[in-house]
């Protein structure tokens, strides 16, 4: 990948030293939960802290979006979860799931999202649900440079639930997603808008096979191997807008946050940059919410 804008590279170092206090807090509570205590001090501030194991003890979540509840944060006000929320909890309100199958749509908020969601609609196969990691400290899903607000108004625009995964360090990331998907009582396939990178597909199908297999789902690239000229085109019958949201050095002059991505920003990308951005050089937001969402 390029290098990172300098408003890029404050934000990343912004991003690294909060979660190297976030591993010291975590590794505290670890030994506090193990020793079966109620609470630890925190390692910055000094504050004394409930352990999961004390908020257990309560027997229900108390609404105030404590930083180890095991309760998934249900009395929290849904509006304020985005900005609370420190473990994997629901975004946008969640239809009726208990008896049905759902695809679970790794969701980035970006134009590859939104493709593979058109690609799902296609199928007709089951509900979708929507799920994006972010940034526990930024609250910011990672690449996209975007807050977890804007995904937030993404679903509810597109009238889908969406699970938000909190990420931490110090914790795997696969665990989040294991605490994920643990909200969801049947998933018959989770999906990844994927399109021609072998390493990440191969990295996918490594890391979360054992979770995928104890699930009893399959993993899913609707979009993989598609051409370009394809997916242009159906982006184009979408009618939403897509803008860049975040840029590296290896497209500087040729194109700027906010630009509109379609046929003629690709028209004028450097030579060697992939057409999408697969390699990073850039990412974007699509603004489902323009357009009433993306049916």
């Amino acid at each position: 990948m390029g290098r990172m804008t300098a408003t890029s590279a404050l934000r990343d170092a912004d991003l690294w030293e909060d979660e190297s206090a976030a591993a010291r807090w975590r590794e505290a509570h670890r030994s506090a939960a193990a020793a079966g205590e109620s609470h630890y001090r925190d390692p910055a501030t000094g504050l004394l802290v409930f352990t999961e194991v004390g908020l257990r003890r309560r027997g229900s979540c108390c609404g105030s979006g404590c930083r180890h509840c095991p309760y998934h944060h249900e009395e929290v006000d849904l509006g304020e979860r985005g900005r609370r929320a420190q473990r994997p909890t629901w975004l946008a309100d969640p239809a009726p799931l208990a008896d049905r199958d759902v695809d679970i749509l790794f969701w980035s908020g970006g134009k590859d999202s939104l493709l593979a969601y058109r690609r799902l609609l296609g199928e007709g196969a089951r509900p979708v649900v929507l799920l994006t990691t972010f940034s526990n400290a930024t609250r910011r899903v990672a690449h996209q440079e975007v807050h977890i607000d804007s995904v937030i108004r993404q679903a509810e625009a597109l009238g889908l639930p969406l699970l938000g995964v909190p990420l931490h360090a110090g914790t795997p990331y696969v665990e989040h997603i294991a605490r994920a998907l643990g909200l969801v009582p049947r998933v018959a396939r989770i999906v990844f808008g994927d399109l021609h990178l072998e390493h990440i597909r191969h990295w996918r199908a490594t890391a979360l096979a054992e979770l995928a297999r104890a699930r009893g789902a399959k993993l899913h690239f609707p979009l993989w191997g598609a051409s370009y000229e394809a997916l242009v085109t159906e982006l184009e019958a979408s009618g939403v807008p897509c803008r860049v949201s975040a840029v590296t050095e290896s497209v500087a002059g040729a194109v700027e946050l906010g630009d509109s991505f379609g046929r003629e920003l690709m028209g004028r990308l450097p030579e060697g940059v992939d057409a999408f951005g697969e390699n990073g050089e850039f990412h974007t937001l699509a603004k489902v919410w323009k357009v009433g969402g993306a049916r």
